[in-house]
């Protein structure tokens, strides 16, 4: 028999669906409606979302990545603020998300990625009784940019009603397009409107048709308000469902053995994290004898190195290029291990220069 779809569904409060999309990928996007669909809005004790690191990186579109850059995608997710405005005047801000962490579960060795919501954000994530709209999942894992997610939140949330009238300017800033993207109507209807219809029709359950509904005045006045009238696509079904979407065993197996490969260099003693060591053996392609000479190079320059994880990627990537030579056979009648051309570069030099581009923004 086969097996049932997961399908998960997506509870959003009205308030929330207002946020301003201007500084969220799509990638985001879809995290935070696979946040929403997997914690339950009636509990806030599940507002920690636990996901098998290989299914992290199919929902951000990840592939092979170092620690530096996954620091980094996982640290703009903390940056994500949301504005809301205040009902006797002014706003409040605060981010969605408070923590995330990247770690090995050692009850089943699996490497894991975490997410806690914010406190601030906690009244608009559950338990909210009123003024709430749901969709399932599958709707927005197949839409390929911030235009058309947003749009389909944008409609679904009036889908009941099937008709929605909105003013141009609070579309384009809900969809999160500068003043200075399709500043004409007429581009801004051909590169947005048209092109997020045809994507609506095609992979969600929902379609619309729009037409303008209000122009500034004067003759030839543009355009300020649009009314959409929104259906359901009776025939069409899901193509596809988060457990598609992350289901690539071989794949999962691989990451997997690439992470267990961490062993190999275990004779790194420093304290460098698991994902520095994964970045390390990354850059030297798998290659542990690569790493021990670079490890074993350090040595002689343990005094000035600061960041042995930066040091160690650059000595990688230069004997690799082979703009360092590597150190000469142990010779049998010393102790010492020479190494060739040791006057020719500069470790303190090459430390920093390497170091500042590894360090993150």
């Amino acid at each position: 028999m086969a097996q049932k779809k997961q399908e998960l569904v997506v509870t959003k409060s009205n308030v929330l669906n207002d946020i301003i999309a201007r500084e969220f990928a799509v990638q985001e996007l879809r995290l935070f409606s696979l946040y929403l669909a997997r914690i339950n809005p009636m509990d806030v004790k599940t507002r920690i979302l636990k996901l098998p690191l290989h299914e992290f990186y199919r929902i951000m579109d990840l592939n092979r990545v170092n620690a530096a850059y996954l620091k980094k995608v996982t640290g703009n997710l903390l940056k994500k603020v949301v504005c809301f405005a205040i009902p006797k005047g002014g706003y409040e801000q605060f981010q969605l998300f408070k923590e995330c962490k990247v770690y090995r579960d050692p009850c089943d060795l699996d490497y894991y990625f975490e997410i806690d919501a914010h406190d601030k954000a906690i009244i608009y994530m559950f338990e909210y009784k009123r003024a709430f709209f749901k969709y399932k999942l599958w709707n927005v894992l197949k839409l390929e940019s911030v235009n058309q997610f947003r749009m389909y939140e944008i409609l679904k949330q009036f889908e009941f009603s099937g008709e929605r009238i909105i003013y141009v300017d609070k579309l384009r800033e809900l969809l999160g397009i500068e003043a200075k993207e399709y500043p004409q109507y007429r581009d801004f209807n051909k590169f947005v409107l048209k092109v997020c219809q045809k994507a609506l029709k095609e992979k969600t359950d929902i379609s619309f048709t729009y037409e303008p509904c209000a122009r500034a005045t004067g003759r030839g006045g543009k355009i300020t308000a649009l009314r959409f009238t929104i259906t359901e696509n009776k025939d069409y079904h899901s193509q596809i469902n988060i457990a598609e979407l992350i289901d690539e065993p071989d794949r999962h197996l691989a990451m997997l053995r690439e992470m267990d490969s961490v062993d190999t260099i275990d004779f790194i003693t420093e304290d460098v994290s698991f994902l520095d060591r994964l970045s390390i053996l990354q850059v030297a392609d798998g290659d542990a004898t690569l790493v021990q000479t670079a490890y074993e190079m350090s040595k002689q320059n343990a005094s000035s190195i600061n960041n042995l994880t930066a040091w160690l990627i650059a000595m990688i990537t230069k004997l690799k290029k082979g703009t360092v030579s590597q150190p000469v056979k142990l010779l049998k009648q010393s102790k010492f291990v020479n190494f060739e051309q040791t006057n020719q570069y500069d470790f303190d030099k090459l430390e920093k220069k390497e170091q500042d581009l590894y360090t993150l923004e």
